[in-house]
């Protein structure tokens, strides 16, 4: 049987590829397999941001296997240390990762599109929980993040309906970052990695950590975490070479040269 993800380092990015025909969809075995993806991006200093895509044009991913579910795979089985896709509960990741989503995103596909720190789409991608269809609940991330990421109505009205959102759309409500073709999808999706990668990565580190330590904080509260909270690679970025590289870079008008120290 051939793996169902498919790694490619680039220039400090990894390009992150789900390829289980026909729809890309995710059981036990797969969330392992992306797990160990993500964790060798966190894990490998030459490496600073994953680019996660599914094969093909029709699906990025359509959930959870219900073949596996048939076969008797439980609903609530153990995906392992990351949870269900190997993303949804990775939750001290400190480098981006980017889905470039290029088509249907259903159920737990859409889940893995949302615990992605930015999404690039494919005009003819379709975004869509549809659990409740089948009597399930989105409990992969999906009923948490999706009314953090839209209006609560529309992000109810998806949940207890199952309804498509068109790519279009979920760039009108800033759901997505980019619709582009789907024969630039992926170059778009590496565009937007290489101008990660030309951040210092102390930095981007800290800023993931402040994002997590913030999300549910007004902006006082969120001042009090930043200044007297427990945010160790924040710390570590205030005092690092990298923070007195990027000024003197500046003023020698050169590109900085980043040691991530």
């Amino acid at each position: 049987m051939a793996d169902p993800v498919r790694l490619e380092a680039d220039a400090g990015v990894l390009v992150v590829t789900l390829d289980r025909p026909k729809a890309n969809a995710i059981d036990v075995a797969t969330s392992r397999a992306l797990h160990m993806a993500f964790d060798r991006l966190q894990r490998d200093d030459s490496l600073r941001v994953a680019v996660l895509t599914g094969a093909g044009q029709r699906f990025f991913s359509a959930g959870w296997d219900l073949k596996a579910a048939a076969e008797g795979e439980a609903i609530d089985a153990d995906h392992g240390p990351g949870g269900f896709a190997g993303l949804t509960e990775f939750f001290d990741l400190d480098k981006p990762v980017i889905a470039a989503v290029n088509g249907l995103a259903l159920g737990g596909g859409f889940e893995l599109a949302l615990a992605a720190d930015l999404i690039v789409a494919a005009d003819h991608a379709e975004f869509a929980l549809t659990e409740v269809t089948l009597g399930m609940v989105a409990d992969s991330g999906g009923v948490l993040r999706l009314p953090q990421r839209l209006p609560r109505a529309v992000a109810t009205e998806m949940l207890l309906t199952g309804r498509r959102m068109p790519a279009g759309e979920a760039e009108r409500w800033g759901l997505v970052n980019r619709v582009v073709e789907g024969s630039e999808l992926l170059e778009t999706a590496m565009e937007v990695a290489r101008a990660v990668c030309a951040g210092a990565p102390l930095a981007v580190a800290a800023i993931k950590e402040i994002l997590r330590a913030t999300a549910a904080c007004g902006i006082e509260e969120g001042y009090r975490r930043l200044r007297h909270g427990n945010l160790p690679r924040y710390r570590a970025m205030l005092t690092s070479d990298d923070a007195a590289e990027g000024p003197r870079a500046f003023a020698e008008k050169r590109p900085p040269q980043w040691t991530g120290h």
